[in-house]
């Protein structure tokens, strides 16, 4: 019974909720221990589980290789975390959370990385589902749109 109940408790609690993810990713690349701080709350996510965790763990991983001393490790990092992304696009495509997170790391990322090719897709897919959202979704959504550099000054106002 003890085994039973320490399963369920590990499992409960390792896998973070979208409520902390959300947060902790807003502040992942202000400092080396944020970005740190969001990798480690998403260890235990793997392709199995929510596509939304797996999307930011992809994320995760992509910030976390600017960290990495040798060009060649940064690159086989970032492919590893933008492979995660895309992944969890291509598991669900109608997700504008994840939609969103991939759109936020293509927009960041130098151009020699190559990894842009979406942007334009995400931007209209988050301009023509935003409204469709509701609650704390929808806030968060309209707060990305409105900081972010994909987006005119007339999108960025008809999202508030």
């Amino acid at each position: 019974m003890k085994t039973i109940f320490l399963t369920f408790f590990i499992l409960f609690f390792s896998i973070p909720s979208l409520t902390e993810i959300r947060k902790l990713y807003a502040l992942a690349n202000n400092s080396e221990s944020n970005a740190k701080e969001f990798s480690q709350k998403l260890i235990e996510v793997n392709k199995g589980d929510n596509k939304t965790l797996v999307a930011y763990k992809g994320a995760s991983i992509a910030i976390l290789s600017k960290l990495e001393k040798k060009v060649s490790d940064k690159s086989k990092k970032f492919k590893e975390g933008a492979g995660l992304i895309d992944f969890a696009v291509a598991n669900e495509p109608n997700s504008i959370e994840i939609r969103m997170i991939r759109l936020s790391i293509q927009e960041n990322v130098p151009k020699i990385v190559n990894y842009r090719a979406n942007k334009k897709e995400d931007k209209k897919f988050l301009l023509d589902h935003y409204k469709e959202q509701t609650g704390v979704l929808k806030t968060y959504i309209g707060d990305f749109i409105s900081q972010s550099k994909s987006f005119s000054e007339a999108e960025k106002q008809s999202v508030k």
